[in-house]
């Protein structure tokens, strides 16, 4: 989604809070409870999920097992569950002709560096790239060459444009800046 006039253009980016996320975040916690219950059951001797009967299954090592996998799916999900909430990757593009300041900003980890806000003057930048990587891992990625800095990404990593979209965004922001495009 953007938002474009004359002398400014606005990009927002998807950051970790989508659908398929939030899925995997709850599948991950519902069945880590499920092996933490049911290692659990084994160590006790009672049935704490019904209709599933752990009396065949010894604590050890088949229970400890379970009840080590219930334990690390249940902080992976907890953490995936943290980065929808908080948005991880989220934020925006600004770029202002009027006034010749370009922002990025994404939301990071809460902490010292949970605002990640970088200012750049439009003069300074040289020229809008997209760098491809075809194979099994293939990303593209849409940056903003700086001068006398490293190369800014402007998409989400693992965001799935297809080439000629991204080519079109490409083309698009080098317009309005008035700069070259490299990496075609």
């Amino acid at each position: 989604m953007s938002s474009r006039s004359k002398w400014v253009q606005v990009e927002f980016i998807k950051g970790s809070r989508t659908f398929a996320n939030l899925c995997w975040a709850c599948i991950l916690v519902c069945g880590a409870t499920g092996f933490l219950l049911v290692g659990f059951s084994s160590f006790i001797g009672k049935d704490l999920i019904p209709n599933i009967s752990s009396k065949q299954i010894a604590f050890i090592p088949q229970g400890l097992v379970m009840c080590f996998y219930g334990i690390a799916g249940l902080f992976m999900g907890f953490y995936l569950c943290c980065t929808v909430f908080w948005d991880v990757g989220g934020g925006y593009n600004y770029f202002d002709k009027q006034e010749g300041i370009s922002y990025v900003f994404r939301w990071g980890f809460p902490g010292k560096n949970r605002r990640i806000r970088i200012q750049l003057l439009l003069k300074d930048i040289e020229a809008v790239g997209l760098k491809t990587q075809e194979g099994l891992f293939s990303s593209r990625i849409l940056y903003l060459k700086v001068r006398g800095q490293r190369s800014i990404p402007l998409t989400r990593i693992g965001e799935n444009f297809t080439l000629d979209n991204l080519e079109k965004k490409a083309a698009e922001l080098a317009r309005f800046l008035r700069v070259s495009i490299e990496g075609f």
